[in-house]
């Protein structure tokens, strides 16, 4: 093994009821665990007796399923997960990621490279399977913004493109550099700046969680790298966009996240 990868990896999944997550599994699977000292946890937030009898055929020595009883919420699953991580580096990835060697290896890389280490979280450029960007980055997060990009009107969103673009990083360049929110479907992190920060706050169910992870990885002094050269795979389900329950769900976070940290409406 290459001594450059001697620190270990927890890879963090949560999943309920997640079909994407076999998909996400062979591929750390067939890409990283023969050659990389990498461990996976997969805290299983209350699925189907069925589901879960599936999803134990993955576990083995190096990837670990762990039951919980009901279905606390994404931040619950990870903050699980990490109270049982032993690893300097805390991979934090969506149950619908595909990961790749090459874009493993990159952040890896970095994060071993990072002697001071002010870089306390990386994330990928992140793309649909159809290959389109998924524009996940943001510089500044205000409820108008949020809120256009669920306006059912084509003309509407036409009107504020220009908004939208600068909302949604899309001038991003394709160098590395540092940024301020990254998204939670993968976040590639230092396990001790995230024990020193608490994880998540378990309050957000679901939605604005990560926001919140990267404001107190901000406060703390620390950095969030881009690193376009790193690229992965989402199936990105937006359930908040496809049902009622899940966009009460959202709009509740987003509550939560402008009370904790200050409403900014444009």
């Amino acid at each position: 093994m290459n001594s450059m990868l001697d620190q270990a990896v927890t890879i963090s999944i949560v999943t309920y009821n997640s079909q994407y997550v076999f998909k996400t599994l062979d591929s750390i699977q067939e890409t990283m665990l023969a050659q990389y000292p990498v461990q996976v946890l997969v805290h299983d937030n209350g699925s189907t007796a069925e589901y879960l009898t599936q999803l134990k055929q993955y576990q083995s020595e190096n990837v670990t399923i762990i039951e919980g009883r009901e279905n606390r919420g994404f931040g619950h699953g990870h903050n699980a997960n990490l109270a049982l991580t032993q690893t300097d580096y805390f991979l934090i990835c969506n149950p619908d990621i595909i990961l790749n060697e090459q874009a493993f290896k990159a952040m890896y890389t970095v994060l071993l490279e990072q002697a001071d280490e002010q870089i306390a979280m990386l994330t990928p450029k992140i793309i649909g399977p159809d290959g389109t960007v998924q524009h996940l980055v943001r510089q500044k997060l205000d409820v108008f913004d949020y809120m256009l990009r669920f306006v059912p009107f084509k003309f509407v969103k036409q009107m504020f493109a220009k908004r939208l673009a600068v909302y949604e990083c899309r001038d991003l360049s394709d160098e590395r550099q540092t940024i301020k929110y990254g998204s939670g479907a993968f976040m590639f992190t230092r396990t001790d700046v995230i024990r020193e920060i608490n994880g998540f706050d378990e309050r957000f169910f679901m939605y604005f969680e990560d926001n919140d992870l990267c404001d107190r990885i901000n406060q703390s002094g620390h950095q969030i790298l881009y690193v376009p050269d790193a690229v992965v795979t989402h199936f990105y389900g937006m359930a908040s966009h496809r049902s009622f329950s899940g966009f009460k769900i959202f709009i509740k976070s987003m509550f939560q996240y402008f009370n904790k940290w200050g409403w900014r409406f444009f």
